[in-house]
């Protein structure tokens, strides 16, 4: 029996996929529920699990858009299992007629350079121009460079280096070209701008040296800088409800919950899962959601739902080294928070110049639904619970917020 295997629908507003990779060739055994293939969508890559056992016939290429419930390949259900050991059927192999050898090109005359000294006002200009009288040619008789081949002359544009000097042109994933399509849109659709403020770190280093170890001990889980931003944050969206809103036409969307998309790196490329009511997440529970979407995203397991339905996002460009950038808004969202690296900076506290660890922190919003106050508002309602995390963030109690 042959079985056609049909592309399934990643999600409802999703029409076609991208076959971004074979893990089979053609005519291999595969095994029911064997990754045969990964697909790209606009949204992410996954995986295409054989729906039977048998032989397997591809009919798609690597790179070719294919619709949903559209058929990529065959597989023959009544095929038998090949023996371990069992010789592999040779392809027939083609003998090449031997090809005409091309017709000689005709001999192209060189170009003749200069034979004999530069006039001595052509020798004064390439002088000037620091070029050499044997790279260019000479009109004058005999092959003499001329003033005016002087004149003409230009200096060559780039230093010779023996370097290799190739390049390679690959075709954009789905995924790619989606995330590319949405930031111009974000950029040519909203009114971003940005806003920005720096963080005394100090505080939260402290809790996080004296915690961290006992936190672990006790959960499994690292005490990292996310859970107090995320948990900063959502205090911030309920101060101000507008960051949380949303334009859909001529009409604002606000919301009473926090779904926050986090932006991590996986495999294909940048990834936004998104904690779901965030805003009743401990910090035990920050930390859990954020370790476990990130290793969906890095196996490349992370589902479309998954990445759908954010309210704001939080970027942390500080992992890779950022100290400052302007966020894009990952729409139809309006804002998002830009976190960096954290660097021992000179400040001001009590009128004494310390050192203390410092992060420049940017708010990236749209300014058609979030005027100058809330945004500016928002940051600083940030900044404030980042650095008394004790009172504003764990209600003074920090052993009982951390669960420990």
């Amino acid at each position: 029996m042959i079985l056609e295997m049909k592309v399934p629908s990643p999600g409802e507003s999703i029409k076609e996929v991208e076959i971004a990779t074979w893990l089979v060739k053609d005519g291999d055994y595969v095994e029911k529920d064997q990754a045969i293939a990964e697909v790209d969508s606009d949204k992410a890559t996954l995986e295409l699990p054989a729906e039977a056992s048998g032989i397997i016939t591809l009919k798609a290429e690597e790179g070719d858009a294919v619709a949903v419930g559209a058929v990529v390949c065959l597989i023959d259900t009544g095929a038998a299992k090949p023996e371990d050991g069992a010789p592999v059927k040779e392809e027939a192999k083609t003998v090449e007629a031997p090809k005409a050898e091309a017709p000689k090109a005709a001999p192209v005359a060189e170009k003749t350079y200069a034979t004999q000294a530069p006039s001595p006002a052509a020798r004064k200009i390439l002088d000037e121009k620091n070029i050499e009288p044997s790279d260019i040619v000479g009109t004058g008789k005999g092959g003499r460079i001329t003033k005016d081949d002087a004149v003409n002359a230009v200096p060559s544009m780039g230093t010779p280096t023996g370097g290799n000097r190739g390049s390679e042109r690959t075709k954009l994933s789905m995924l790619r070209r989606k995330v590319a399509e949405r930031l111009v849109s974000a950029k040519n659709e909203t009114a971003m701008l940005t806003t920005f403020n720096e963080v005394d770190m100090t505080a939260i280093y402290a809790l996080r040296d004296q915690y961290k170890e006992e936190f672990k001990a006790k959960h499994g889980l690292g005490l990292g800088f996310m859970s107090f931003f995320t948990k900063a944050v959502t205090r911030a969206l309920q101060l101000y409800p507008d960051v949380n809103s949303m334009i859909d036409g001529q009409e604002k969307i606000s919301y009473d919950f926090c779904d926050i998309s986090v932006a991590v790196s996986g495999p294909k490329g940048l990834m936004v899962p998104v904690m779901r009511n965030a805003e009743t997440l401990s910090f035990r529970g920050v930390e859990a959601e954020i370790k476990r979407l990130a290793i969906r995203a890095r196996d490349g397991q992370i589902t479309v739902d998954e990445m759908t339905g954010g309210t704001f996002t939080i970027s942390n460009g500080g992992v890779f080294g950022s100290m400052l950038s302007t966020p894009i808004i990952n729409p139809p969202q309006s804002g998002i928070l830009g976190m960096h690296n954290v660097v021992e900076r000179a400040i001001v506290k009590n009128g004494q110049i310390v050192i203390a660890p410092v992060m420049y922190v940017a708010l990236s919003y749209d300014h058609r639904i979030i005027d100058g106050r809330e945004s500016v508002g928002f940051l600083v309602a940030v900044k404030e619970a980042l650095e008394n995390p004790a009172e504003l963030l764990m209600g003074g109690n920090v052993k009982k917020a951390l669960e420990l």
